[in-house]
């Protein structure tokens, strides 16, 4: 086992946060719908595979990343993957898209960290965006560890925000469950919100390097995090279905318990919303200042601001067709998911003692992988019924 020296060493609970935070999210809160249109034995089961696949997944981009010292995925596939006359355009292009991608999630997540402030403080839309981008990005430009601290105390948060609602959904008055199978393409739809809402791949090599390559940390890390995300799918499952019935809609699983428990739940609904957004503006952010920094040798904090700037000033401008562009984004991310899988396979031949995956990491499950993630691709385009 080799020691990989990072930015900053994380704690155990730390890392395991920047997992947590990265995954929780908007996904979370859209499960409830699509589970109510499928049976409790597949929601069950597909919520079980997924995180199976997801962790397999997970874990074999830690490796690839522990392989190449902590690397970021462009590193990782430049190293692995690309050779030859096109290696640098192929790299650069796959750069691109990745970045791009990135960044239509974090004009997202300011948008939508201003939406949350202007319906508390009745600001401007524009104010509320400059402030929400103000304070979330001050956390990054002091680097990793503050990242780790803020995500590990937003996580206890949310848990806290959970179990209030949990609380009151067991005492107030409840419908009780309605959900029941509909058709077969509500259950790849539901795979793939659920796939979405467990993946975190992009923070794992901020946990190689913050837990300095230790395997078994790193290992438990990725099992622990992911795993705290389906606690909280089950939860709000379980909540919005029990308490809603049949008056499950798709407006979001905190909407549908505000409107049946009372007002007060969109005030703690915006506290979870805040800390979820927050969280993934953390982590996005902090990833894509990483890509750019190995890429182009700015500088930490230059890099982040060429990273993090740009998505405010396009959230400012309200271009609404850049943000609704984040459905495409994530086909790409799918794709360059892929191309990861395929570097690790590269990987694992020249480094046959496979320290983190082991047998899980054969070609058979690599298959798994790539199958698992174009299924999730297509269950985001299923109609649901």
């Amino acid at each position: 086992m080799k020691e990989i020296k990072g930015e900053a060493k994380l704690t155990f609970m730390e890392a395991t946060s920047i997992i947590v935070g990265h995954g929780v999210g908007s996904g979370i809160l859209s499960v409830p719908f699509l589970a109510s249109r499928n049976s409790w034995r597949d929601i069950i089961w597909i919520i079980l595979v997924c995180y199976c696949i997801n962790l397999l997944m997970h874990l074999m981009i830690a490796e690839l990343s522990y392989n190449n010292n902590g690397a970021q995925f462009i590193k990782c596939i430049e190293a692995e993957l690309f050779k030859g006359r096109v290696k640098q355009i192929v790299t650069w292009t796959a750069f691109g898209f990745l970045g791009l991608s990135v960044i239509s999630n974090v004009v997202g997540f300011i948008t939508g960290g201003g939406a949350v402030l202007t319906a508390w403080f009745g600001l401007p839309a524009w104010v509320s965006m400059v402030i929400y981008y103000a304070v979330t990005a001050l956390v990054v430009l002091f680097g990793m560890k503050l990242v780790g601290i803020c995500e590990k105390i937003s996580v206890f948060a949310m848990i806290i925000v959970m179990g209030i609602l949990f609380v009151a959904t067991l005492v107030n008055e409840h419908t009780g469950f309605a959900n029941h199978f509909v058709a077969s393409s509500n259950m790849v739809a539901l795979y793939s919100m659920v796939a979405f809402a467990l993946s975190a791949v992009m923070s794992v090599p901020q946990v190689v390097k913050g837990l300095e390559g230790n395997v078994k940390r790193i290992r438990a890390s990725i099992a622990c995090g992911t795993g705290i995300n389906v606690g909280l799918i089950l939860l709000i499952t379980f909540m919005t279905l029990f308490a809603c019935g049949e008056a499950v809609t798709g407006d979001g699983a905190l909407v549908d318990l505000s409107v049946k428990l009372g007002g007060w739940v969109g005030i703690v609904g915006f506290i979870f919303s805040l800390l979820a957004l927050s969280t993934s503006f953390w982590a996005n952010t902090l990833n894509l200042r990483d890509i750019i920094n190995e890429q182009t040798k700015l500088g930490r904090r230059v890099s982040y601001l060429v990273s993090s700037i740009p998505c405010l000033i396009i959230a400012l401008f309200g271009f609404s067709n850049f943000v609704g562009f984040t459905r495409i984004a994530s086909v790409i991310q799918v794709l360059t998911g892929i191309g990861i899988i395929c570097a690790y396979h590269n990987s694992r031949k020249k480094n046959p003692e496979s320290l983190i995956c082991g047998a899980f990491g054969k070609l058979p499950f690599q298959i798994l992988v790539c199958v698992s993630s174009v299924l999730a691709t297509v269950g985001a385009l299923a109609k649901v019924m």
